[in-house]
């Protein structure tokens, strides 16, 4: 499985293509920043966006959603109970900025499901991860866990906005503490780090 990080948009909000060797279509994990930066991106690597996961469904992580999917034709996937800040601004926090986003799930994730990254040949397994939203998600497979704006390297998401829920976090994070801590960490934020690395120096996850 490979990874490329693309970091986008006012808030450096981190966006993944992800696909398997001999594709030619990929997995976009969040939609930061202009969707031009992403489309050019995917194309410098011979891909097609084929499939876009949001972790959670923030306007900093959907910004670009509604452009994507009109220019690729790629579905869209989110868990259902983030997938109406969508096409809600406020919800979404997108009216902060001005904005306003407005699109449809193709695909609404629970926990357990799976998604297969386009072309076949790798699986990411849903884990439901509330606390920063009500549907925060993580992704994991192959030792790699997207994690959204769940797990930082050092820090954690914001429980403080409409829909968090600190209760909700640190259970999400005790349930992450418990993977492999070999397992790769790649963030809706900041560098990519690793489960061990966070269980030995990040304060949120230290005795969970």
């Amino acid at each position: 499985m490979n990874v490329a990080t693309l970091t986008l948009g006012a808030l450096a909000t981190n966006c993944y293509l992800v696909w398997q060797d001999g594709s030619s279509e990929a997995l976009l994990v969040d939609s930061a920043g202009d969707a031009g930066d992403t489309v050019r991106a995917a194309e410098q690597r011979g891909l097609r966006i084929a499939l876009i996961a949001n972790t959670h469904g923030h306007t900093d992580h959907i910004e670009s959603l509604a452009v994507l999917k009109e220019r690729t034709g790629a579905e869209v996937a989110i868990h259902e109970l983030d997938a109406p800040m969508l096409a809600d601004a406020m919800l979404s926090g997108a009216a902060m900025w001005g904005e306003h986003h407005e699109v449809s799930a193709d695909r609404l994730l629970r926990e357990g499901d799976v998604v297969v990254l386009p072309g076949g040949g790798g699986e990411l397994c849903v884990l439901h991860t509330p606390g920063h939203t009500p549907g925060s998600i993580c992704l994991m497979g192959e030792g790699t866990l997207f994690s959204g704006d769940c797990l930082f390297a050092g820090g954690i998401g914001r429980v403080d906005l409409p829909g968090g829920d600190e209760q909700a976090m640190m259970m999400s994070l005790g349930r992450l503490a418990q993977l492999d801590p070999e397992i790769a960490v790649y963030p809706g934020h900041g560098p990519a780090t690793t489960i061990g690395d966070e269980l030995r120096g990040n304060p949120w996850l230290t005795g969970l």
